[in-house]
């Protein structure tokens, strides 16, 4: 009965989608993007080829999964990667990503579409980071003997798996899980599944990964230069970076640093569009204001006035915390913060807003003393006036965060060599 409505609700889920590509430029993308998927599996992957596939719904879980495939890539290059997204914002950003053979959007989840995508990319190992738990894909790796394992996935007791009479069984298609803390762990043997490791959160081995392979951004060293010192240690200049900025953090922030111009402001909004960028812009009328790409194309220059540089680009984000003192993560207004061990783990405080609760780092690096949740303007201004008058609350907060992403770095290396232990032998 459950698989009658479950197959019911992927049909009436893609032709809505469907439907709504007609009015909205993201479904339209996906839609169009799945019916080449089969083309591009058919042309781009031969009988022959060890295929391993990764899967990700978006950017963020890409990213938790990308140290995995790139020492795959490195250690056993007779492997060809498939990596395959659901939404448009994680697949549109990664497309042409070097670390994998193969990208594509992954179709929806149907038994017809499961059949003929796992027939035509034929895998030997199937990875699923995070979430994503589609039962007709899973039920065919199962069938056809694909190894399947879920990496860095987290799961809660309000999830519809562990409810009383719940139908679960599509978790039990993995071989095996390897999830971020022991709750989850405790949830899954609840309902029988004992393969499972407590392995931590791979994306702590990512951002370590771009921080320690990060290179100087001249217009963001250039832009920091033009600070003032704040006088620690590590000679942090006052720069505050917002990264993923969302309109209900810019009405609390903004209005902050209109009472400190002493500080300068390093914006990244969470979407980049004339509209988006204008709209910022006339938020920040009277301060000196420049947009990253202008100064790269030679149609601005940065000098001692410059107060606010707005990064209307993507890319450089994961780089440009470094060149901050303090950071603030967007997005704690709506539906979730955005990655804030991308900016713990340069070793500075980072800000952001009440929808945290979710987020297992968000919450940790609260607990250690190396991120703050402001909810209002007043707790931000608490929170900021502390820092900026106590230069040991500030370092000691630095170094929380930097700390605690290290602490918890390694998951990893615990997944690639239990997965791929038999290559590693």
């Amino acid at each position: 009965m459950f698989t009658l409505l479950y197959n019911v609700g992927i049909f009436l889920y893609s032709l809505g989608a469907k439907i709504g590509s007609l009015f909205s430029k993201k479904l339209r993308t996906m839609v169009r993007g799945q019916l080449r998927t089969h083309a591009i599996l058919r042309e781009q992957i031969k009988p022959t080829d060890r295929v391993v596939w990764f899967h990700a719904a978006s950017l963020g879980e890409f990213e938790q999964g990308r140290p995995i495939m790139e020492r795959l890539r490195r250690e056993h290059p007779e492997y060809k990667v498939l990596l395959s997204f659901f939404s448009p914002s994680g697949y549109e950003v990664r497309k042409d990503y070097e670390g994998a053979d193969v990208v594509v959007y992954l179709p929806f989840d149907t038994r017809h579409n499961a059949r003929k995508f796992i027939r035509l990319a034929h895998p030997e190992i199937a990875v699923f980071i995070k979430y994503e738990f589609w039962r007709n894909y899973l039920v065919r790796l199962r069938r056809r003997g694909v190894k399947t394992y879920s990496v860095s996935s987290i799961f809660r007791p309000g999830q519809y798996f562990f409810l009383p009479f719940a139908p679960n069984r599509v978790l039990h298609q993995f071989d095996y899980f390897f999830v971020q803390n022991e709750s989850s762990a405790r949830l899954l043997r609840g309902i029988g599944i004992d393969r499972v490791t407590v392995s931590g959160d791979t994306r702590f081995d990512r951002v370590l990964d771009i921080r320690n392979a990060s290179k100087p951004l001249p217009i963001a060293e250039a832009f920091a230069r033009t600070a003032a010192p704040i006088g620690t240690p590590d000679a942090h200049s006052k720069v505050f970076v917002v990264g993923s900025s969302w309109e209900p953090d810019e009405a609390i922030y903004l209005p902050y640093f209109e009472q400190h111009r002493d500080w300068k402001l390093i914006i990244a909004p969470h979407v980049v569009s004339a509209s988006r960028l204008e709209a910022l812009e006339a938020q920040l009328a009277g301060r000196r204001t420049v947009r990253y790409m202008d100064v790269e194309a030679g149609r601005a220059t940065i000098d001692a006035d410059t107060e606010v540089l707005i990064v209307d680009c993507f890319g450089k984000l994961s780089s440009i915390y470094r060149y901050g003192a303090i950071a603030l993560v967007g997005g704690g207004f709506g539906a979730g913060i955005h990655n804030v061990p991308e900016a713990a783990v340069y070793g500075i405080p980072v800000l952001f807003g009440p929808n945290n609760t979710k987020f297992r780092e968000a919450r940790a690096l609260i607990e250690c003393g190396g991120s703050f949740e402001y909810t209002d303007a007043e707790s931000f201004a608490q929170t900021m006036d502390r820092l900026l008058s106590d230069r040991d609350a500030l370092m000691n907060a630095g170094e929380a965060a930097g700390e605690y992403i290290c602490r918890n770095a390694g998951a990893a290396d615990i997944c690639y060599r239990a997965i791929f232990r038999k290559q590693e032998e």
